[in-house]
């Protein structure tokens, strides 16, 4: 198990838009644990993507339904929790929703684990390719990423009626643009195989046996319960157009932190 600590890759800008996404992220997960089980399902159907869904923009008249379950508990040590299924969420054709999802599901997660993970992914990773792209290009190519990762979730599976959620895709846009910009940077990696250890790996080496690892589950059909299409579809929309958007230095002002400063600073007159 390789996991990353930080990368010795410096910033001199203040990366505002990766604290915010982080913080917005949080915020909804602690908005959703203090729901009920029954409510977060809810929830995350109704603001989840869901790619059965998509069919509904060509066919008005068909209905998706999703089933809430509820865990039951084991009965002894033997036996696994099992799932009840309590009642399904009709969901009716309406475009706007299903647009929607595609934006809300970026900021939903499963649990605490899932929130964490992303976002400690995002805090070591994305300071980086803000200060290269610039705040408000960083914001839009994050936003994109994570539309074009669904979209790969949704090509291998588009009937699934299982809702997906998270910033994985968002964030693997972010993993597959730092693996092409900054592919000498060192990430300094706790290692767990037999012994514990730290180690410096190259960023290219580290993220290419992430993604090797998404390729494996992908093509050996690993039921994970993870939406690994979404993460490879994510990285490879990163490493592709982040050369694409970074042709050239970075663009002036395109930091919110030298906006401010443009246009809230005062130099005194000389009085002339």
């Amino acid at each position: 198990m390789l996991l990353p600590l930080r990368d010795d890759n410096p910033t001199v800008r203040t990366p505002y838009v990766t604290y915010g996404l982080i913080a917005i992220n949080l915020l909804v997960m602690l908005w959703l644990s203090l729901l009920s089980p029954l409510d977060q399902q809810t929830e995350v159907i109704r603001h989840g993507f869901i790619p059965a869904r998509v069919a509904q923009l060509t066919h008005p008249n068909l209905v998706v339904k999703v089933p809430i379950e509820e865990e039951l508990p084991a009965r002894d040590f033997r036996f696994a929790h099992q799932q009840q299924r309590l009642r399904d969420v009709e969901l009716e054709p309406a475009s706007g929703q299903i647009a929607a999802s595609l934006l809300t599901s970026m900021f939903l997660h499963g649990g605490w684990l899932h929130v964490l993970g992303n976002m400690w992914f995002l805090w070591i990773f994305g300071n980086n390719v803000e200060e290269r792209l610039g705040s408000w290009l960083y914001l839009g190519f994050y936003l994109v990423g994570g539309l074009l990762a669904m979209a790969c979730h949704w090509a291998n599976n588009p009937q699934s009626v299982l809702p997906v959620v998270g910033a994985s895709g968002a964030v693997a846009t972010i993993l597959g643009a730092y693996a092409v910009t900054f592919p000498k940077a060192s990430v300094r990696t706790l290692v767990f195989f037999g012994i514990i250890t730290v180690i410096n790996i190259p960023a290219l080496v580290w993220l290419g046996l992430w993604f090797a690892g998404q390729l494996l589950d992908a093509f050996l059909n690993r039921d994970l319960g993870v939406a690994v299409w979404a993460h490879i579809g994510g990285f490879v929309a990163g490493a592709v157009l982040m050369p694409i958007l970074s042709f050239g230095p970075p663009p002036p002002g395109g930091n919110w932190e030298d906006e401010i400063k443009k246009h809230f600073s005062w130099t005194p007159s000389d009085g002339r």
